[in-house]
């Protein structure tokens, strides 16, 4: 049973994710580690975030989608990013798919939590 957020695979997914973008991103040459760096950080900080204070509201069916709505956008966001990063040489390719590929898990997660949540309502 999902009794806290931290219970979602996906906000643990997420959280991890950010984190390691947090980390990776301050490696950024300094005019871009305040630019794309920023972007990549928000963006990235606001995929959990978003599934945290939705969970909150979890009782609110619409409203609790809209926040996963949210997140998932940001991690939509994250995939354009990752391209600039890629591009601009801070990620190589092995790094960049990696990335590629948890950010293509974390939004199917939403995608799947967003069409199921009514099975859940029992929290």
């Amino acid at each position: 049973m999902i009794k806290k957020v931290e219970d979602l695979n996906v906000y643990k997914r997420s959280y991890k994710l950010a984190l390691e973008i947090h980390k990776e991103t301050l490696k950024f040459p300094s005019e871009d580690r305040f630019e794309l760096g920023s972007q990549m950080r928000r963006a990235s900080k606001s995929i959990p975030s978003n599934i945290a204070e939705g969970f909150s509201k979890r009782k609110f069916l619409k409203e609790y989608k809209r926040y996963l709505n949210i997140a998932r956008a940001s991690n939509d966001e994250m995939f354009n990013h990752l391209k600039f990063a890629r591009d601009l040489g801070y990620f190589d390719e092995r790094k960049y798919q990696k990335f590629v590929d948890e950010y293509t898990i974390v939004g199917k997660q939403l995608t799947n939590l967003i069409k199921t949540w009514e099975k859940f309502d029992e929290i």
